[in-house]
């Protein structure tokens, strides 16, 4: 049976004075289920707080928008708080607990895209929230939150009492959050927007590539992850995991189309892809995109922390490495046609600018 790889939107799940959360549903983009995976955005507006929660699976955060704080548990640690602001990733492995709190104006928005391998419901996360109207404790009976806190009933009653709402509050009054320590950052979190370019290309593109190397709680997380920004009218060169892995994309800017080919040489999409949009390249197929002239960038996770590509065309592509009597073979093409398609873009890498 065909799976359906068109690219999605996310739909609304929730929404308050303080904020909204976003999730992609499996019924809708199979291929989350079908790879395991989990996708979902959390948008706080000023003084939107999200409420400290814990999840099914493992994540990647990536922030789209905006700035603010993250507090962070990793299991049996101290909290950690951390400044956040468009650009940033942070991975989140099993366990860990996350609270994040926008102070400024402008929009904080949050993407994450996580392995549903070990969750309850494959191709969607389950948030388990401390606090809140749908929080733990107010699905303990009293006696079992006072003794474990060691409080009165009456004082019980009143902190499940009190707990009105459900997922992200905003915050009234004088409450002032912890502030960020610049410490806090190392090892948690990386800019993409600033990080070292691991790719760049003049009028094609640049890549920026999470891994262990330069975050090293990815491994524990499972997932690698890079930021893409392709230059208008450029093309990203054809190629696909070589090491069995999902490659999840979400489109952070920009336009562009993009084609995918499976087995059989059957083209199974082609279609424009704009900001919002998520899809999901299944193991080892080839998946290629061209920029439309405001450029195209894309923020994606690979099924594995350390992945490995193939690019087909380009100075690196698997065409250069082969014998010329072998493409001429296999085309079944004369020596002079083999000589030009191996003489063709030799100096461009992965992506290729626009024909002059």
């Amino acid at each position: 049976m065909e799976i359906d790889l068109s690219p999605q939107l996310a739909k609304k799940v929730y929404e308050s004075n303080g904020g909204s959360y976003h999730a992609w549903s499996p019924s809708e983009l199979p291929m989350l289920p079908e790879g395991n995976i989990g996708a979902a955005k959390l948008a706080l507006q000023k003084n939107g707080f999200a409420l400290p929660c814990y999840s099914d699976s493992s994540k990647v955060a990536y922030v789209l928008q905006g700035s603010g704080v993250a507090g962070i548990v990793l299991p049996e640690s101290e909290e950690k708080v951390v400044a956040i602001k468009k650009g940033d990733a942070l991975a989140l492995p099993f366990g860990v607990i996350t609270w994040w709190y926008n102070k400024e104006d402008t929009e904080l928005v949050v993407l994450f895209l996580g392995d549903t391998s070990k969750a309850h419901k494959t191709g969607e996360f389950t948030d388990f929230y401390l606090t809140g109207s749908n929080g733990i404790f107010t699905g303990f009976s009293t006696e079992f939150v006072g003794r474990a806190w060691d409080l009165e009933e009456k004082d019980v009653k009143t902190l499940v009492g009190k707990q009105s709402g459900k997922i992200i509050v905003k915050l009234e009054g004088n409450i002032n959050l912890p502030e960020p320590k610049e410490e806090h950052r190392k090892g948690m979190a990386l800019n993409c927007e600033e990080a070292p370019l691991d790719v760049d290309i003049k009028n094609g593109g640049r890549v920026v590539v999470l891994n262990t190397k330069n975050l090293p709680l990815v491994g524990e997380v499972g997932l690698g992850a890079d930021l893409v920004r392709l230059d208008g009218n450029a093309m990203c060169s054809p190629g696909f995991s070589c090491d069995s892995a999902f490659q999840v994309t979400y489109i952070v800017r920009g336009s562009g189309r993009a084609q995918v080919v499976g087995a059989d040489g059957c083209r199974v999409l082609e279609t424009t892809v704009k900001a919002g949009n998520l899809f999901i390249v299944p193991r080892f197929f080839v998946v290629s995109k061209i920029a439309d002239s405001d450029g195209l960038e894309w923020f994606s996770i690979i099924t594995t922390p350390n992945p490995v590509f193939t690019h087909l065309a380009g100075s690196i592509g698997a065409w250069k490495a082969l014998s010329p009597t072998v493409l001429q073979a296999s085309f079944n093409v004369d020596a002079g046609l083999e000589q030009l398609f191996r003489s063709k873009r030799n100096a461009d890498a992965i992506f290729f600018p626009p024909p002059n």
